[in-house]
């Protein structure tokens, strides 16, 4: 591939295998570092282009998801491939545009072209199928039974938003993109504008994958512009949204989606404080290494994480006020980190005016003055009654590095602290072995959040089969669904069952022979084996 893309940043819109642009650049690339212009600017889409987008998407759907599985995986690997071939230039325009540091980044693609590689492995082990099957039973009394067999299928085209604090793996070739393509179902995406040449590079080598592969015009489109989400998301086209950002911004698209004369399902990653919960024995075995770890997540990179710790709860007593100590000496040491973008800062430093306003909110630690583009972590104390009574502060996140603590006075009113939280992506519980306290916490967490670490930190989401990154809204528009993982592809499938089928027509998951060799579920009996004669009675 080219090493040099100054020449192939074109900021226009990616439509049905084409580029075009109608409107004026009006979009400025900027540096995260300095909010200085990096030289480059992108044409926001019209409306007739972001419907131009969807209707792209629907006319590849009946082809896309036609597709066998084998070719579909062909695809994700070969994104995989293009990806992992990306070079010095465009680390270079991603820095520039996130201030994130080069191994971030790296790290990061890494992880993007995975995801496309688990989903690969998953469309060729043929767990998307879903197969059940049901033989029919003529001679049952007082009614025959049918022949019955379920599949799921690709639910349609997919409006998908980048997210901003990662501009890999959840953006252009991220997570819903990858669950969706591996779904069946095209994509059109909507750049974040925080890293808009980073989405164009990123969509090129998914293009690059498409043409060499042969996939249907229109089963990748990109397109700019704040404004053309909400009417891709009102666009009869666009069966379902895949959404990571704010809860203000996935709740507007979630109520839009649900205003539609044909609503559609929303899968929107929203907001989490991500609580952990430290009881009283595992802080006076190590409140120190607790202390340090703690900091370390809240403030890892830069706090701009979605599953970052911003609510510490504890038992007060002499091992809590230890544990205050050396948190307070250990945020004042931190040094400044640059964030995403100047929006970002401001949002952070917005938040810490909403915290450093409220009576029953005390600053503890963190310095007040950086420099320009740069955020100090911080840290808070907050009264026990605001997490009893349900405070509306203390549920919002702050996105960047910044965490509030508080002291509850017994194992009852940590109880009840708890059972007032609202829904989470996280919930942490550090706690020794033995601690007989754990196992009713651990239960109750389960009901809070999608994922609940014992003795761990939340920032750090593993892709693989096992994880979920979801929860209770508002952490999530649809706790049934994770964003990260290979269960993230069951938000872009509807199970279909066909009745009394001609075996001729049956799609090869549901043949008699099995062709695929699938685990499939037989008459109540999960099986590999052909259905025969013996079966069907």
């Amino acid at each position: 591939m080219p090493n040099d893309h100054h020449a192939a940043i074109r900021g226009q819109q990616f439509i049905g295998g084409q580029r075009c642009a109608s409107g004026a650049a009006e979009l400025i690339s900027l540096r995260a570092d300095n909010g200085q212009p990096t030289g480059y600017r992108f044409h926001p889409a019209t409306p007739a282009e972001a419907a131009a987008a969807a209707e792209s998407a629907a006319r590849a759907f009946a082809g896309y998801a036609q597709l066998s599985a084998d070719r579909r995986a062909d695809f994700l690997d070969a994104i995989a491939d293009q990806l992992d071939a990306l070079g010095d230039d465009f680390f270079t325009f991603a820095t520039q545009e996130t201030a994130l540091p080069l191994a971030r980044l790296n790290g990061e693609r890494t992880r993007t072209s995975g995801q496309m590689r688990l989903f690969a492995g998953l469309l060729r082990r043929g767990d998307v199928h879903g197969a059940r099957i049901d033989c029919a039973l003529p001679d049952r009394t007082p009614l025959p039974r049918p022949d019955l067999r379920q599949y799921r299928t690709a639910l349609g085209p997919v409006a998908v938003f980048g997210a901003s604090n990662f501009p890999l793996a959840f953006s252009t070739a991220g997570g819903d993109t990858a669950a969706a393509l591996a779904a069946g179902c095209p994509v059109v995406f909507k750049a974040h504008s925080g890293h808009m040449i980073t989405a164009e590079l990123t969509a090129q080598a998914i293009e690059r994958a498409r043409v060499q592969q042969g996939i249907p015009a229109g089963t990748f489109n990109m397109i700019f512009g704040e404004r053309a989400g909400a009417e891709l998301v009102q666009h009869p086209a666009i069966q379902a949204v895949g959404f990571t950002g704010s809860l203000r911004g996935g709740r507007a698209l979630f109520d839009m989606a649900m205003r539609r004369p044909q609503p559609i399902p929303v899968f929107a990653e929203m907001s989490s404080i991500n609580p952990v919960v430290i009881l009283p024995q595992a802080l006076a075995r190590r409140g120190r290494q607790i202390a340090q770890e703690l900091v370390g997540s809240f403030t890892l990179g830069c706090g701009q994480f979605c599953t970052k710790p911003g609510l510490i709860i504890g038992q007060r007593g002499p091992a809590f006020s230890r544990l205050i100590d050396e948190l307070v000496a250990r945020v004042n040491a931190a040094a400044p980190q640059p964030m995403l973008n100047a929006g970002t800062l401001e949002h952070y430093h917005h938040g810490l005016r909403a915290l450093d306003a409220h009576q029953s909110l005390r600053h503890l630690a963190g310095q007040r003055q950086a420099a320009p583009y740069l955020a100090n972590a911080q840290l808070y104390q907050a009264d026990a009654a605001l997490l009893l009574q349900a405070d509306p502060l203390l549920k919002q996140e702050v996105f960047g590095p910044v965490a509030v603590l508080v002291a509850v006075d017994s194992p009852e009113q940590l109880q009840t602290a708890l059972e007032a939280l609202q829904g989470q992506l996280t919930a942490t519980l550090l706690a020794d072995d033995d601690d007989q306290a754990a196992a009713g916490l651990a239960q109750l967490l389960t009901r809070k959040a999608g994922r609940v670490l014992f003795n761990g930190y939340p920032t750090g989401v593993e892709v693989c089969d096992a994880m979920v990154h979801g929860g209770p809204y508002p952490a999530t528009t649809d706790a049934r669904g994770t964003s990260v993982g290979s269960l993230a592809i069951e938000r872009f499938l509807r199970p279909v069952c066909l009745q009394n089928y001609p075996a001729a027509l049956l799609p090869p998951p549901l043949q008699d022979a099995n062709p695929l060799n699938l685990l499939r579920q037989v008459n109540g009996v999960y099986t590999r084996d052909p259905i025969d004669s013996s079966a069907k009675n």
